[in-house]
C-alpha cells in the first residue's frame, strides 16, 4: 500500500512538474510531500529498528537458522550410555545363559536319576526273573538228593541182604550134622559171593559217578543259562544306558540351540526396540527443526517483500529528490 502510494503520487508529481506552469505551488506541493516523506521515513526506521531487536532477540534464543546445531558435546554422553546399555545387555545376557545352563544341570541330574531307577528296576526284574530259575535248581537239587538217598537205602537193603545169606551160609556150613558124600567138589560158595559184592559195590560205584557226573553236568548248564543270561542282560542294559544318554545329550543341545535362538531373537527384538525409538526421536527433531526452517523462511520472505517494497519506495523517493533538486536549480 505505501509502494502504491508513492507510485501514484510520483506519477503526479512528475505530471505536475512537467507540464503545470504554476512553480511556486509545485515547490509548495513538493515540500509538503518531503515532509510527509520524511515523517514516514522517520517512522519506518523506528519500526526497522524494532524488527531487527526482534530478531536479535529471536537469534539469541534459539540461534542463527542457516547454520546446523552442534550436538557434538552430546557425542561423549551418547556414547557412554550406549555403552553403559551394551554392558547392560551382556551382563543380562550372561545371567540368563547361566540360568539355562543351571536349568540343564537340574535337568541333566534328573534324567540320570530316571535312567539309575529305571536301571535299578530292570535289575529288580532281572532277579524276580532269575528267582523261578533258583526255586528249580533247587527242586533239582533236592531230586537229586532223594535219589542219592534212595540209591544209599537200596545199598544199605542189598548189604542188609548179603549179611543175611552169608550167615545163613554160615550156619548151613557149621550144623551138626555131617555128611560124607563122596562126590565131586561142589562150587566155592565163598568166592561167588566176594565175585556178587565185587559187582554190587562196582555198580553201586558207577551209579553214584553216573549220578554226581549227571548233577555236575545239569549244575554247569544251568550256570551257563544263568552267565549267558545275565550277560544278555547286561549288555542289553548297557545298550538302553548308551541310547538314553544319547537321546538325553540330543535333548540338552536341542534345548540349548531353542535357548539360544530364543536370546538372539530377543536381543534382536530389543535392539529393533532401540533404534526405532532413537530414530523416531530423530525424526521428532529433524521434523522440528524443519518447522522452525519454515517458520524462519516464511518470515523471511516477508522481510524480503518489506525490503523490496521499501527499496522500491526509496527509488522512487530518490527520483522524486533529484527531480526536486533539478527543479531547484
Amino acid at each position: 500500500g505505501v509502494g502504491g502510494g508513492f507510485s501514484r503520487a510520483g506519477a503526479g508529481c512528475g505530471d505536475g512538474i512537467l507540464f503545470a506552469n504554476n512553480e511556486k505551488a509545485t515547490m509548495q506541493n513538493l515540500n509538503d510531500r518531503l515532509a510527509s516523506y520524511l515523517d514516514k521515513v522517520r517512522l519506518l526506521e523506528g519500526d526497522n529498528a524494532d524488527l531487527e531487536c526482534k530478531i536479535r532477540e529471536w537469534y539469541a534464543k534459539v540461534g542463527p537458522s542457516c547454520e546446523p546445531r552442534d550436538y557434538s558435546c552430546y557425542h561423549k554422553e551418547i556414547e557412554d550410555l550406549q555403552n553403559q546399555i551394551l554392558c547392560a545387555a551382556m551382563e543380562t545376557n550372561k545371567i540368563l545363559l547361566n540360568i539355562d545352563n543351571n536349568r540343564m544341570t537340574a535337568d541333566d541330574f534328573r534324567v540320570k536319576y530316571e535312567a539309575e531307577c529305571g536301571l535299578r528296576q530292570n535289575v529288580d526284574a532281572d532277579i524276580c526273573n532269575l528267582r523261578p530259575v533258583l526255586d528249580q535248581l533247587a527242586s533239582c537239587k533236592t531230586d537229586l538228593q532223594l535219589q542219592c538217598e534212595a540209591l544209599t537205602e537200596e545199598m544199605c537193603c542189598l548189604k542188609t541182604n548179603h549179611e543175611e545169606e552169608m550167615s545163613c551160609l554160615r550156619k548151613q556150613a557149621t550144623g551138626d550134622v555131617s555128611v560124607e558124600v563122596n562126590a565131586c567138589p561142589g562150587p566155592d560158595l565163598r568166592k561167588i559171593l566176594e565175585d556178587l559184592r565185587c559187582q554190587y559195590e562196582t555198580l553201586m560205584e558207577r551209579n553214584r559217578k553216573e549220578t554226581e557226573q549227571w548233577y555236575a553236568c545239569k549244575v554247569e548248564e544251568v550256570n551257563l543259562e544263568v552267565v549267558t543270561s545275565s550277560q544278555e542282560i547286561e549288555s542289553s542294559n548297557k545298550q538302553v544306558t548308551e541310547l538314553r544318554r544319547q537321546l538325553q545329550a540330543l535333548e540338552i543341545n536341542v534345548q540349548a540351540q531353542l535357548t539360544m535362538k530364543e536370546n538372539l531373537e530377543s536381543s534382536l527384538a530389543e535392539t529393533e526396540c532401540r533404534y526405532n525409538k532413537y530414530l523416531s526421536e530423530l525424526q521428532s527433531q529433524i521434523s522440528c527443526v524443519e518447522q522452525r526452517l519454515a517458520e524462519i523462511r516464511a518470515e523471511m520472505e516477508c522481510q524480503n517483500q518489506e525490503y523490496k517494497t521499501l527499496l522500491d519506495v526509496k527509488c522512487r523517493l530518490e527520483q522524486e529528490i533529484q527531480t526536486y533538486h533539478c527543479l531547484l536549480e
